[in-house]
């Protein structure tokens, strides 16, 4: 899956971020829909997913590594600085605060989602 890089437009909207990348949205677009501009609840993360033909898991895994992940993976990174939402694809990290990585952002705990597009 191809995915292009969204960062985050403020400190607030790294779920609407993700969800532009999964879905080649623009974030605005999202935000405007969603009719928040702040924090995403996983809620509405699995409703806007799922109003879109991608299907959300409905088991929450914790996971340590990246080989632990599935191909497409909605993440929930605690991060030094708050909850964060984060997307993997394909092995490649794209963290709407941090950048495109390597590897998991610093963060205590991470738990995982997989992705289906429908």
């Amino acid at each position: 899956m191809k995915i292009e890089y969204i960062h985050e437009p403020t400190d607030l909207q790294c779920g609407q971020a993700v969800l532009a990348m999964v879905l080649g949205l623009p974030v605005q677009q999202v935000a405007r829909e969603l009719d928040n501009d702040r924090e995403t609840t996983l809620k509405q993360m699995r409703e806007y997913f799922e109003s879109h033909a991608v299907t959300m898991s409905h088991e929450r895994r914790q996971v340590q590594t990246k080989e632990e992940l599935p191909g497409l993976a909605l993440l929930s990174l605690e991060t030094p600085r708050c909850w964060h939402w984060s997307l993997y694809a394909d092995g490649v990290f794209y963290d709407p605060e941090h950048g495109v990585l390597d590897d998991f952002p610093e963060c205590a705990r991470r738990y995982c989602w997989e992705l289906t597009i429908e």
